[in-house]
């Protein structure tokens, strides 16, 4: 995208900071949020109390008794749902429960979440309680069944709850109506680690000796908690920093180790964008081609099995990218086309729909899509014959999950079934539905968005001098995170003097960029328009990056990754 805007964050009062930290990082901890140094004390003694979590006292009640009866952790098809069910399954293993084990639905045949049938499945099984993972919330047909058979439920989730609750033996949401939990962004895992920690304290008070340190779980959580996108803020920024310090020195489980091992990455210098970029879609990749479980099972193997496990993984991931980017290509050919038709103007949200796209990645591509044309975006794929499956994206300022909402309330019969968060939703409809759709939701985008989200904006924590991209200085940059959702990683603008370029790969352009204080450096644009680049006729260019630590064959030197590039002349 060369059509873009680039505004700096205004200079913020950072005089509550600590002046022994660089200006630089002072500045960037002020406008993000960080309201005293005690917020940089990233130590776990600084998390949230669980007694504030509404229902969690029901939830450990009726845990306490049941260390022999037979549980089922209910989970979700993504990675914060199979960290989710990985640490539920183990901690409560640890914790004396005897007969614990797992069931998630698979996307393409059974949909998501807790069902009417797979209750009545886990039932005939001998299930005696459920307990969902990372979803839940809006399952009222299923726990009405549960109840009806006899089991017990308790949800632990973290989606918005709907007017009505299902009749679960216990709710444990921080979102859910009446929580006073001060975080109301824990991802699926995070209150799943909740709960645990609730668990483990009520054994405590009981007598219970030996208890395990629920600390060896921070890696599930930090996997999970970025890789669904919430926001961190302190309470995740602990929890996120504790899990990625203990990865950094090898206390983790043998399948995260083997992941980060397939994805080429190395363990001590693991940011949490890696958990992100690369073990998240490894596990993802499992839910969306085949079945979750493989995800699960790897994160719950030992030795040889976690790396068998993460080899195939790694190639269901090589096979969603290839996969996703057919579709991708496909999908921008129709973009392409549906501007032309109108006269150069993107519609206000975008509906896309082609019936042998795979309904497993119909997401990433709704993503990629919503990132070069900045509008809301719904691609869909056929679910069976008659009813489509859909994934929605949404920019800033726009809340998706709102809009469907919306959308069932003005048009009832339109959508089957919807659900998500404010940047992410899913849906289904009847096929023949999908033009009316297409019509309320383009309406009601085109009077909830303001032409100012319709621009591509970004925003910059300004220009760095030569001095501030020295290796020290970018060290202690990465140094300052977690950086992730709400609480972003710096980005920095500047023009410089190419001095070289050349495309290495497929479609990723490496370039060598001289400061106008005459500083060389490295940098690496992924997935450029080979259209466009490289081009000799272009001698200076404008770019937005991130000054990154590049490790290559013992030694280390910056590198700028670029986000956003354009010709200045």
């Amino acid at each position: 995208m060369t059509d873009f805007v680039i505004r700096r964050h205004a200079r913020v009062d950072d005089s509550h900071l600590p002046e022994t930290l660089p200006p630089l990082i002072r500045q960037i901890y002020a406008r993000r949020g960080v309201e005293s140094a005690e917020q940089l004390q990233l130590s776990a003694k600084g998390l949230l109390h669980f007694d504030s979590l509404q229902g969690v006292d029901k939830a450990i009640d009726i845990l306490v008794q049941s260390q022999h009866r037979h549980i089922t952790i209910c989970g979700d098809f993504d990675a914060d749902g199979a960290t989710s069910t990985a640490l539920l399954v183990t901690a409560l293993t640890e914790l004396g429960f005897t007969r614990v084990n797992y069931r998630v639905p698979n996307r393409m045949t059974e949909g998501y979440g807790l069902s009417v049938a797979m209750v009545e499945q886990l039932a005939a099984r001998g299930t005696e309680i459920i307990i969902t993972v990372d979803n839940g919330i809006a399952a009222n047909e299923a726990a009405e069944r549960a109840q009806q058979l006899g089991l017990q439920v308790i949800i632990t989730d973290h989606h918005l709850a709907p007017a009505t609750l299902p009749p679960a033996d216990a709710i444990v949401n921080p979102n859910q109506p009446g929580c006073n939990f001060a975080s109301k962004n824990l991802a699926g895992v995070g209150v799943a680690f909740y709960l645990m920690l609730a668990l483990r304290a009520r054994f405590r008070e009981l007598g219970t000796e030996q208890l395990p340190s629920l600390a060896n779980w921070l890696d599930l959580v930090a996997l999970g908690t970025v890789a669904d996108v919430v926001p961190l803020d302190y309470n995740n920024r602990i929890m996120v920093q504790q899990g990625l310090a203990r990865i950094r020195h090898g206390v983790c489980r043998p399948g995260i180790a083997a992941l980060l091992e397939v994805a080429g990455r190395d363990r001590a210098q693991l940011q949490a964008a890696d958990l992100g970029f690369a073990l998240a879609p490894r596990i993802n990749a499992a839910g969306r081609l085949d079945d979750i479980s493989l995800g699960i099972e790897c994160l719950l193997a030992d030795g040889e099995r976690a790396a068998e496990l993460a080899q195939q993984l790694d190639q269901l991931n090589r096979e969603r990218r290839s996969i996703e980017a057919g579709m991708r290509e496909h999908a921008e050919q129709i973009v392409s086309q549906l501007q032309f038709d109108n006269q150069g103007q993107v519609p206000d949200l975008l509906t896309l729909y082609e019936p042998d796209w795979h309904a497993g990645v119909i997401g990433i591509v709704a993503g990629r899509l919503k990132d070069n044309v900045n509008r809301p975006v719904v691609v869909f794929a056929s679910e069976d014959e008659e009813t489509l499956k859909g994934s929605a994206r949404s920019v800033k300022g726009l809340h998706i999950r709102d809009l469907l909402e919306r959308i069932d309330t003005v048009e009832p019969g339109i959508i089957t079934r919807f659900g998500g968060h404010a940047m992410a939703a899913g849906l289904t409809l009847p096929k023949h539905k999908l033009s009316e759709f297409t019509r309320v939701a383009q309406a009601i985008a085109s009077d909830w968005l303001t032409e100012e989200q319709k621009e591509a904006v970004y925003w910059s924590d300004g220009e760095l001098n030569d001095d501030q991209l020295s290796l020290d200085s970018v060290l202690q940059l990465q140094q300052a995170g977690p950086w992730g959702q709400g609480f972003p990683e710096p980005l920095f603008d500047g023009q410089f003097y190419v001095v070289s370029q050349r495309i290495v790969g497929s479609q990723h352009l490496k370039l060598v960029l001289r400061s106008p204080a005459g500083g060389v450096l490295d940098a690496i644009a992924f997935n450029v328009d080979t259209q466009v680049w490289p081009n000799e006729s272009i001698s200076h260019v404008e770019i937005l990056y991130k000054p990154q630590l590049n490790h290559f064959r013992g030694r280390t030197n910056v590198q700028l990754l670029v986000e956003q590039i354009r010709q200045v002349r």
